[in-house]
């Protein structure tokens, strides 16, 4: 089998991860017949068995990742194998002999996708490709010839593997021979997504082998941040064929990613603690539930000081990482929710940015205000969606930036007075109003203002809601 590999390298930062792909590469010519192409800015000795193809597609440099493309479409006749990667994934033989395999049982429009990893320095190790609204979809767990393949909503590993004919298909869609462009993902993802968002394939998982299609991340840049450790993504894992058969919910509480440029304030399955949100939260609360929970670990700070929290999760996969940490899970779906939780009642109801992710907010609101106990606050964050950061957006990325309504940006343009509206139509009256601001700056600017500017410098809007209690009829 004849195969050609495309790396995509900018620049020297990369190189010692650059040369470590190519050694592993070479490891393989015994059993596949490889050439290798390094496409890049800049012109580098690599040896006499790599070639090397200098220059960008377009005058930004950040088009460098989709210089593979033509030369795929170019050598199609030539390889049985094409492999396009970024300069620090290492694929193995391993994940070759893997991804062969399972495109024999695959459908024709069905892809066999890799999982990248991570090591922080002590060695423990993380999955970079899940982090803010990315998530497994528990209905599209399936077996095909003995195994068991999933659908995971972040698309990117950096890297992917097409047989002639799957290349031949890709090119045949018009989705592959395109311009350097972003939109859902920043360009390098994009270069290394257009086979599954624009082609017409849907990257599976194979979750029953999955240790077959793991490939090292060798930079390690977000173990340890933004991203799931391995034991927290195993649990998953685990979870998903489960899901798919014990009758729980299988698809997502409401919509979760918006529709806009590089999908701006989704819903982040992994939110660290929201204190301010927390903050509201009234002495004396026993009971608390939380509505759209992710991970959960604003729920267990919850929890931590004696407080009971149940969780309607805004899926059935997170959930087993909020039940690890003491939430108790309640699986419903929207339209089952109010029923499902009977007459039972809550000191407080949390909505963590969720609000704006869904189409009637105040009708959400209000069906949840049935299930406070007395006196019961009800609090929400959202999105600081102010005009100030609206034209700071518009400036910086454009029109594809900037919601335009519910029915085309899949959100609502969130500010406190939004929200408390919502609140009041939910007939609850809002009491109080917190605002986070993040970036150390914007906290200078506020302490210097006095606290004044916090509507315009705030990140996130916490309010907090009471039930009006009724009048009593007149006599």
């Amino acid at each position: 089998m004849k195969a050609l590999v495309t790396i995509a390298n900018y620049g020297t930062g990369n190189d010692r991860y650059l040369k470590q792909v190519l050694d592993e590469y070479r490891g393989m010519r015994g059993n596949l017949d490889i050439d290798l192409v390094v496409t890049s800015n800049v012109a580098k000795e690599l040896g006499a068995d790599v070639e090397v193809i200098v220059g960008l597609p377009t005058k930004n440099p950040r088009s460098l990742p989709f210089a593979h493309k033509q030369i795929f479409a170019e050598r199609r006749s030539r390889y049985d194998l094409f492999t396009y990667v970024e300069d620090d994934i290492l694929i193995t033989q391993r994940n070759i002999e893997a991804f062969l395999e399972s495109t024999k049982i695959l459908a024709e429009n069905e892809y066999a996708g890799f999982f990248r990893t991570e090591r922080d320095a002590s060695g423990r190790i993380y999955f970079p490709d899940v982090h803010r609204q990315y998530h497994w979809d528990a209905g599209s767990v399936c077996s095909r010839g003995g195994r068991t393949f999933a659908f995971f909503s972040n698309e990117h590993s950096g890297c992917y593997i097409l047989t002639r004919d799957q290349l031949d298909r890709a090119i045949a869609s018009g989705g592959f021979l395109v311009p350097f462009h972003e939109g859902r993902y920043e360009p390098l993802e994009s270069a290394a997504t257009d086979p599954f968002t624009q082609c017409g394939f849907r990257k599976l998982v194979c979750i029953s082998h999955l240790e077959d299609f793991i490939v090292p991340h060798l930079s390690n840049k977000y173990a340890g941040k933004e991203c799931l450790s391995a034991e927290e993504f195993y649990r998953q894992i685990k979870a998903l064929p489960a899901v798919c058969n014990n009758g729980k919910p299988k698809s997502t509480l409401f919509p979760v990613e918006t529709r806009l440029y590089h999908t701006h304030w989704s819903k982040n399955f992994y939110e660290p603690v929201q204190n301010k949100l927390i903050e509201l939260v009234p002495e004396g609360t026993c009971t608390v539930l939380s509505v759209g929970c992710g991970w959960g670990e604003t729920e267990k700070a919850l929890i931590d000081r004696g407080i009971q929290v149940k969780a309607i999760p805004i899926d059935s996969v997170i959930a087993v990482n909020a039940e690890s940490r003491g939430v108790e899970i309640v699986y419903t779906d929207m339209a089952r929710a109010r029923a499902t939780l009977g007459t039972e009642r809550f000191d407080c109801i949390l909505f963590s940015n969720v609000l704006h992710l869904v189409e009637k907010p105040d009708e959400l609101l209000g069906q949840f205000s049935e299930l406070l106990a007395p006196g019961g606050t009800m609090i929400a964050s959202a999105p600081n969606v102010t005009m100030v950061r609206l034209l700071a957006r518009r400036y910086r990325f454009g029109q594809a930036a900037i919601p335009k309504g519910y029915a085309k940006s899949g959100m609502h343009a969130t500010t406190a007075p939004r929200v408390r509206n919502w609140f009041r139509k939910a007939g609850l009256t809002p009491t109080k109003t917190a605002y986070d601001i993040v970036e150390e700056g914007k906290r200078t600017a506020d302490e210097l203002s006095m606290g004044l500017a916090q509507p315009i410098l705030g990140s996130n809007v916490y309010i907090a809601a009471s039930k009006r209690e009724k009048r009593a009829a007149k006599s």
